[in-house]
C-alpha cells in the first residue's frame, strides 16, 4: 500500500494541536505513528517515521521533519500565549485543565506578572494555596516578585510565612526574591533579613545597596559597596548602576572618581554598558561636576535615548541651559538615529524655563507641536511651567485651558504658577474650581495655599488651611516652616512661634529653622531672632545660605555693623559667602549700615550677580546720594544681560529721587512699559510723585497724580504729595490734597498722616481743625509711634525714646543718660 507523505504530516501537526485532550507532558519520547500497511508487511510492532520505506518513485523534497524528540507540552504553550500579551486566554485554556501540575501554575503566575498584572498573579497563587497544591521555589520567587510590584507588604510577609512552613530549604532565588520584596515595599527590617540569608550572592548586594538609596542612607550604600568587593565577590553593572546614586548623595566627587575608576577597570563590557554610561552621566551631574559627565557622554561609544536625555537633564540641572539646548540640537542632528521622548522634551523645557526668554519658548513649543501628534499631560504641565516662569502667565493658562486631560499635577501646576507671579487671588480661584471638579487638594496644593496666604497676608485663608490640614490629617516634610512663614507674614507672630516650640527640636530642618528667624526679623523681634539662631548652631543644624540672607537685615534694623561682619565673617568659614542671596544680602545690610565701601566690595568680589544683586547696590549708591552711579551700575546691568525686574525700577526711580535726577528718572518711568514690558504700578506711581516733590515740582506731581485717576486713590500717593506741600510751602495746595485725604478716609493705622495734616493746619492756625483731627485720632485709639536711638555698648543694645524714664538696667543706664548730658552740653557749648 503506498502512503502519502503529506498525510503523514498532516497526521503528526493534528497530535500536536490537540494538546488539551492529549496532556503531554516533558518527556523526549518518539510518538508511534500507526500506518497500516499490506499484508507482506505488517508486523504486531508500530511503525515509527523513522522506519518509513517509501517507494522508489516517490521523491522526497530536501525539507526536515517535524521534531520529534520534544512535543510542545501544556506548559509552553501557556507560555507562548503569555509571551504573545494573551495571558486571558492563556488563564481560559489553564481553567481547562482538570489537574494542572505546579509546573502549569507557574506559568501562568508567571506570565501574568510578565504581563503587568501582578494583582492577578497573587489572586491565582492564593487559588493555588486553597486547592493545596505543593508550591516550590519558582512559585514563591514568582509571586515575591508580584508582592514587590504592588509594595504589599502584608501579603509578602504572609508569603514569607508559607516558605518557613512549607520546610523548603530555601533557594538562593527565593532569598533573593524574598529581599527585593522587603527592599521594594522600604521594610526597615531588610538588613535583618540580608544577614539571616543562607546563601547571598551579588544580587543579594545589589539589592541592598538599591535598598539603602532608597531610604537616603547614602552613606551605608556606599560602605556596603566596598565589603562586597573585600569580600571578593565581583561586582556587576548592577552594582555600579544601583552605588553611583549612593555616592552622589554622600556629595564626595573623590569617591565618584574612584567608584566610575573602577567601572572602567573591569573592562570594556561594564564601561561601554549604556545603563553603567547613563547613570555614571547622572551621578557626576548631581554632585556639580559636569565636565566628568560631558566627558563620559563624549567617550560613549553607544548612546540610546536615555544617555542623551541623562547629560541634557544634567545641564539644566546644573542650571547650564543654553549648553542643554546645544546638546539637544546635536541629538536632532546625531547620527545615532536618537528617538527624542517625553523626558526629552521635558528636560529641553526646563532649559527653556531657565532662559525665561519667551521668544525661545514659543520656538519650542512649536517644535513640541510638530514632533508629537498628541502630548501627554506631563508634557502639557512642563508647558505650564516654562510659559510661567517666562512671566507669560497668559499662555500658560491658554495652555491649561486647551488641555482635554488634567490630572491632579496639572492643576497644581497652574496654582502655582499664579502664586509664582503674584496671582494670589486667582490661584484661590483656581483651588476652589479643582475642588468643584473632583480632584483632591494634596501637600503640593497646600503649599500654593500657604503661599498664597502669606503674600496676600490673609489670617482667613492661612486659617482655613491650617485647619483643613488638620482635619484631614495630611502631613508632609516642611509642612511646619510654610505655617510658621504663612503667620508671621499675616502678624500671628506668637502663634508661628507656638508652632515652632511645639514641633521636636530634633526634627526641625534648616527650612524650619529660617522660617522662625525670618519671621521674626519680620517682626521687629531681633532679640528672638537671634535667639533662635544660636539654638540652630547648637543642635548642630549647619545653617545655609537662607539662614545667612534672613538673619543678616537683623543687624541692619539694630544698627550693628559688628554683628554683621561676625555673620559675613560665619559665611567665608562655612562657605556660604558666594552664594548669590548672601551676597545680594551683604550688599543690602552694609548699605544701610552706612558701610558703602563694604557694600561696593562685596559686590565686585561676587562670582555670581543676579537681578538682586545689582538692585540692592542699585538702591545702597541712591541712598547715599550716589544717583549717577547706580544709572551707571543699571546700563551695566542692562549690558550684561540681566533683565531687570519691577523692584529694580522702583530702586533706580527712587536712586533718581534722592539725587534730585528728576529729568532721568521721568525718562525711565516713561518708557518702562514699552522697553522691559513692565507695568507701572501703585510703588512705581509714588517713586514719580515723590520725586517730583522732593525738588519742589509739587504741581506736577499734583497734576500727575489727576492724569492717574482712580489708580491715583491711594493714601500712599496723596500722604507722599502732601509731605512734599508742607516742606516746600505749598498750603493752597496742601488744602486741596488734605480734603482728598479725608474724603478717601485716613483709616486707623495711618498715624502719620494724620500728624501731617495736624502739623499742616497748626502751622496755618486752624486750631478747630487741629482739634478735630485730634480727636478723631483719640476716638480711634490712633498713636503715632515715636521715634528711638539706641547705642550699642558692650553687646548689648540700650534704647531711648524722648523723655523716656523707663530703663531696666539701672545703674548702667544711669551712666549712660550722664554720658548723653555731658554730650549734650558739649555740643551747646560748641554751638
Amino acid at each position: 500500500m503506498t502512503i502519502s507523505v503529506s498525510k503523514a504530516k498532516k497526521s503528526f501537526e493534528y497530535l500536536l494541536d490537540n494538546r488539551i485532550h492529549m496532556r503531554l507532558t516533558m518527556s523526549s519520547y518518539h510518538f508511534p505513528l500507526p500506518i497500516p500497511m499490506n499484508s507482506s508487511t505488517h508486523t504486531n510492532q508500530p511503525l515509527h517515521a523513522s522506519q518509513l520505506q517509501l517507494p522508489s518513485h516517490i521523491q522526497l523534497t530536501k525539507v526536515q521533519p517535524h521534531p520529534l524528540t520534544r512535543p510542545k507540552t501544556i506548559r509552553y504553550r501557556l507560555s507562548q500565549l503569555c509571551r504573545e500579551g494573551q495571558p486571558h486566554l492563556a488563564r481560559q485554556l489553564f481553567d481547562e485543565i482538570p489537574k494542572p501540575t505546579t509546573v502549569v501554575w507557574n506559568s501562568i503566575i508567571i506570565g501574568f506578572i510578565c504581563n503587568n498584572m501582578p494583582q492577578e498573579a497573587i489572586l491565582l497563587y492564593s487559588q493555588m494555596k486553597s486547592n493545596s497544591f505543593l508550591s516550590d521555589s519558582y512559585t514563591y520567587s514568582s509571586v515575591l516578585k508580584a508582592c514587590a510590584e504592588t509594595r504589599s507588604l502584608r501579603i509578602g510577609k504572609a508569603i514569607h510565612c508559607h516558605i518557613l512552613r512549607s520546610g523548603l530549604y530555601p533557594s538562593r532565588i527565593v532569598c533573593n526574591s524574598l529581599l527585593s520584596m522587603y527592599a521594594s515595599c522600604l521594610y526597615d527590617g531588610v538588613e535583618r533579613v540580608f544577614e539571616t540569608m543562607p546563601k547571598r550572592n551579588v544580587v543579594s548586594s545589589n539589592v541592598l545597596v538599591s535598598w539603602y538609596v532608597k531610604v537616603g542612607l547614602f552613606a551605608e550604600a556606599v560602605n556596603h559597596f566596598v565589603k562586597m568587593m573585600k569580600s571578593g565577590v565581583k561586582p556587576t553593572v548592577v552594582s555600579f548602576v544601583n552605588v553611583f546614586p549612593a555616592v552622589a548623595g554622600t556629595g564626595d566627587s573623590r569617591v565618584a572618581n574612584v567608584v566610575y575608576g573602577l567601572l572602567v577597570k573591569f573592562g570594556d563590557e561594564y564601561a561601554t554598558d549604556v545603563f553603567a554610561t547613563s547613570s555614571a552621566i547622572s551621578m557626576f551631574a548631581d554632585l556639580g561636576c559636569i565636565e566628568s559627565s560631558r566627558k563620559i557622554f563624549d567617550n560613549s561609544l553607544e548612546r540610546n535615548v536615555e544617555v542623551w536625555n541623562t547629560m541634557i537633564g544634567g545641564y539644566a540641572q546644573n542650571n547650564l541651559p543654553v549648553e542643554a539646548f546645544d546638546l539637544f540640537v546635536h541629538a536632532l542632528c546625531s547620527s545615532d538615529n536618537v528617538g527624542i521622548d517625553k523626558v526629552t522634551l521635558i528636560s529641553v523645557l526646563t532649559a527653556a524655563s531657565q532662559l525665561q526668554q519667551v521668544d525661545i519658548a514659543e520656538q519650542i513649543h512649536a517644535y513640541v507641536i510638530k514632533s508629537v501628534p498628541v502630548l501627554p499631560v506631563i508634557v502639557m504641565n512642563a508647558l505650564v511651567v516654562m510659559y510661567s516662569r517666562c512671566n507669560s502667565i497668559e499662555s500658560s493658562l491658554k495652555i491649561f485651558n486647551s488641555m482635554d486631560e488634567k490630572d491632579t499635577v496639572t492643576w497644581n501646576t497652574m496654582i502655582s504658577s499664579f502664586v509664582q507671579n503674584g496671582m494670589n487671588d486667582e490661584s484661590l480661584m483656581l483651588v476652589c474650581d479643582m475642588l468643584k471638579q473632583g480632584f483632591v487638594i494634596d501637600d503640593v496644593t497646600i503649599c500654593a495655599l500657604l503661599s498664597a496666604a502669606s503674600n496676600l497676608r490673609n489670617q482667613g485663608i492661612g486659617k482655613q488651611t491650617h485647619g483643613y490640614l488638620l482635619r484631614h490629617n495630611i502631613q508632609f516634610k516642611g509642612m511646619e516652616s510654610y505655617l510658621i512663614d504663612m503667620y508671621a507674614k499675616s502678624g500671628l507672630i506668637r502663634v508661628a512661634q507656638n508652632i515652632f516650640e511645639r514641633s521636636c527640636s530634633n526634627d526641625r530642618d534648616q527650612a524650619t529653622w529660617n522660617a522662625m528667624i525670618s519671621g521674626n526679623c519680620q517682626n521687629g523681634l531681633i532679640d528672638q531672632a537671634f535667639s533662635v539662631f544660636r539654638q540652630m548652631i547648637d543642635h548642630s543644624v549647619p545653617p545655609n545660605a537662607v539662614t545667612i540672607a534672613s538673619i543678616l537685615p537683623a543687624c541692619s534694623i539694630i544698627g550693628s555693623s559688628r554683628l554683621a561682619k561676625q555673620i559675613h565673617a560665619f559665611a567665608i568659614r562655612s562657605f556660604l559667602d558666594r552664594n548669590v542671596f548672601v551676597h545680594s544680602a551683604l550688599v543690602d545690610t552694609y548699605s544701610k549700615l552706612g558701610i558703602l565701601a563694604f557694600a561696593e566690595n562685596v559686590f565686585a568680589f561676587s562670582h555670581e550677580k543676579n537681578a538682586v544683586t545689582y538692585t540692592n547696590m542699585i538702591l545702597a549708591y541712591g541712598q547715599h546720594g550716589m544717583g549717577e552711579k547706580s544709572l551707571d551700575l543699571f546700563k551695566s546691568m542692562r549690558e550684561n544681560g540681566i533683565q531687570p525686574d519691577s523692584v529694580t525700577i522702583i530702586a533706580v526711580l527712587c536712586a533718581c529721587s534722592y539725587s534730585g535726577l528728576v529729568d532721568e528718572g521721568l525718562k525711565l518711568f516713561e518708557s518702562m512699559e514699552v522697553e522691559y514690558k513692565i507695568v507701572p504700578s501703585l510703588e512705581h506711581h509714588c517713586c514719580v510723585v515723590d520725586m517730583l516733590g522732593r525738588v519742589g515740582r509739587v504741581s506736577e506731581a499734583y497734576d500727575f497724580v489727576k492724569i492717574l485717576g482712580e489708580k491715583g486713590d491711594h493714601l500712599r500717593i496723596w500722604g507722599s504729595l502732601l509731605g512734599s506741600c508742607r516742606t516746600h510751602g505749598e498750603f493752597q495746595l496742601a488744602k486741596v490734597v488734605a480734603n482728598k485725604l479725608v474724603e478717601m478716609g485716613l483709616g486707623n493705622k495711618n498715624a502719620g498722616y494724620h500728624a501731617l495734616l495736624s502739623n499742616i493746619y497748626a502751622e496755618e492756625g486752624n486750631w478747630e481743625f487741629v482739634d478735630w483731627l485730634r480727636k478723631e485720632m483719640y476716638e480711634k485709639g490712633i498713636v503715632k509711634e515715636s521715634g528711638c536711638s539706641w547705642i550699642d555698648y558692650g553687646g548689648r543694645s540700650d534704647y531711648f525714646m524722648v523723655r523716656d524714664k523707663n530703663q531696666t538696667h539701672d545703674d548702667e543706664t544711669h551712666v549712660t543718660h550722664h554720658m548723653l548730658d555731658v554730650l549734650d552740653t558739649d555740643m551747646k557749648k560748641q554751638w
